[in-house]
């Protein structure tokens, strides 16, 4: 009986230190599967390592986590990532606190690209461009310029994101004369696409499925699934365009209400450290949002890698973030009707 009570006694003791560690740790809301893990491989360990404070996740889609927190009526995390044009909906929603860059002493080594907001900043960056398997496709195939997607020979070859459209439709724009804010301009040049379009993906898991099967062997493509993809072993090339391709960035904010604002400050800060962002680079082929990051001479070749100002001013499509916001509803409507149907 003793021995029971004693067992029971430590149970307890060992549950009721769990529950205190939960309650203290810093909570961080981002998506699931690889993209939690580089967030916590490398800002969230070296985050403990320097104030032995644990850090927790809460995983989720990108717009479910958007509602989710317009709902709350405390913030379940206090830090959460995002892209950089849905963060705008988090800040129209008042649910970012506005930033005192004075607590981020790394802000200062920030690219002007990852500047999104005085709300919230990047975190890390990528492209959206031409992925293709050269194994797959006929001979003398090449993407130089996103125009080469038009190619009769990639009929039913295309898979692209069904779940945001601004990339393809920020692109056909462009080509036909005008620009995201004038998308209009585009809408025939992407309707004359749907020959060669076989798939509409719905997250990153199914786009490395629908490249790896060789089903569409050609995709408007995260960059840094791509790599991650290579990594692996199957043999997919991501093209620069001579047009540039669709800049990504990433975010991270501290939300209002963080009771752990002090700790939230330093994690942000922790992640802008050139040990952390050269770490992201070599494990992920991400775009560093510092400028004193250590970048490989390697990795540096690699497509939507920037290591300089000239590479982030000439080799990127930026489409405005708030702008990229307002119509990112009205954008995947028009898709779906004209495009997927």
């Amino acid at each position: 009986m003793i021995r029971t009570l004693l067992t029971l006694s430590v149970a307890a003791a060992a549950l009721c230190g769990t529950l205190a560690r939960a309650q203290d740790a810093l909570v961080v809301s981002t998506w699931g599967g690889s993209f939690r893990d580089l967030i916590d491989e490398n800002i969230g360990k070296e985050f403990t390592r320097q104030t032995g404070v644990p850090v927790r996740y809460v995983t989720g889609g990108t717009i479910d986590r958007l509602n989710k927190a317009k709902l709350a009526s405390k913030p379940e995390s206090d830090i959460t990532f995002t892209t950089s044009h849905v963060g705008w909906l988090y800040v129209s929603g008042n649910l970012f606190e506005q930033l005192d860059t004075a607590k981020i002493p790394n802000y200062g080594r920030l690219v002007e690209r990852a500047r999104i907001s005085p709300y919230h900043i990047g975190s890390w960056a990528y492209v959206y461009s031409i992925g293709y398997r050269p194994d797959l496709l006929p001979a003398g195939v090449r993407f130089d310029s996103w125009n080469d997607l038009w190619n009769p020979a990639l009929k039913g070859k295309v898979g692209v994101p069904d779940f945001d459209p601004s990339h393809v439709i920020a692109v056909s724009a462009m080509l036909s004369g005008g620009d995201a804010k004038s998308w209009e301009k585009g809408q025939d040049k992407l309707k004359a696409l749907k020959p060669n379009l076989k798939a509409f993906y719905t997250n990153d898991a199914n786009a490395q499925q629908l490249i790896a099967t060789g089903e569409t062997p050609v995709q408007v493509i995260l960059s840094m699934n791509a790599y991650h993809m290579a990594g692996q072993g199957v043999p997919i090339k991501v093209a620069m365009p001579k047009e540039g391709a669709v800049l990504g960035v990433d975010t991270m904010a501290i939300m209002k209400g963080s009771a752990k604002a002090d700790l939230a400050y330093k994690f942000l800060n922790i992640a802008l450290s050139s040990d952390v962002q050269s770490k992201i680079v070599a494990s992920k082929k991400a775009s560093p949002v510092v400028d004193n990051a250590k970048v490989s001479a390697e990795d540096a070749r690699l497509p939507g890698v920037f290591t300089t100002k000239e590479q982030w001013d000439t080799q990127t499509i930026v489409i405005d973030n708030k702008l990229r916001a307002e119509k990112t509803a009205e954008w995947r409507k028009w898709f779906t009707e004209n495009i997927m149907n």
